[in-house]
C-alpha cells in the first residue's frame, strides 16, 4: 500500500513538527510549507493526499486564499485537480478574534476546522476520517 502524502502549509516551525512526529508515526509521508506561494508550488510538485492548513502565515488570511484557490470551482483554475484534496485547517484564529469562520463551498472551501493547539488523538481521528474513509 502506498504511504498518503500530507502537505501541512504552516509559517511556524514548531507547529509543524508538532504535527508531523504523530502523523509520521502513523505512518504518513509529510511535506511541509512555511506560506501561501510554497504551498501553492509544493501542492503542484507533491499532489498531495490532504492538506493541513494554517489561516495566518505571510497574510491574515494566506490560508483561506490558498483554500480557495486549491477547491476553486472555476473550470479554468489551474489547480483544478486539487479540487477534492481534502484541506483541514487548523488555526487560533477563534481565540485570537471575535470573527467565527465554518468550511463553505463558496467562501471557505475546507472540509473541517480545527482549533489550534490539537491533540494528536483529535488531528489524525480527522486526519483518518478524510484518508481511510
Amino acid at each position: 500500500m502506498t504511504q498518503k502524502k500530507i502537505l501541512i502549509v504552516d509559517d511556524d516551525p514548531d507547529q509543524r513538527l508538532t504535527l508531523r512526529l504523530p502523523l509520521e508515526a502513523a505512518g504518513y509521508l509529510i511535506h511541509e510549507a512555511t506560506n501561501f506561494e510554497e504551498g501553492l508550488a509544493a501542492s503542484r510538485e507533491l499532489d498531495p493526499d490532504l492538506i493541513i492548513l494554517d489561516v495566518m502565515m505571510d497574510s491574515a488570511t494566506a490560508g483561506f486564499q490558498l483554500a480557495l484557490s486549491m477547491h476553486s470551482p472555476d473550470p479554468a483554475s489551474e489547480y483544478k485537480e486539487f479540487r477534492k484534496v481534502p484541506i483541514i485547517m487548523l488555526t487560533a484564529i477563534h481565540s485570537t478574534t471575535s470573527l467565527r469562520f465554518a468550511p463553505d463551498e463558496y467562501y471557505l472551501p475546507v472540509e473541517e476546522f480545527l482549533e489550534k493547539p490539537v491533540t494528536p488523538e483529535v488531528l489524525l481521528a480527522t486526519v483518518q476520517k478524510y484518508l481511510n474513509g
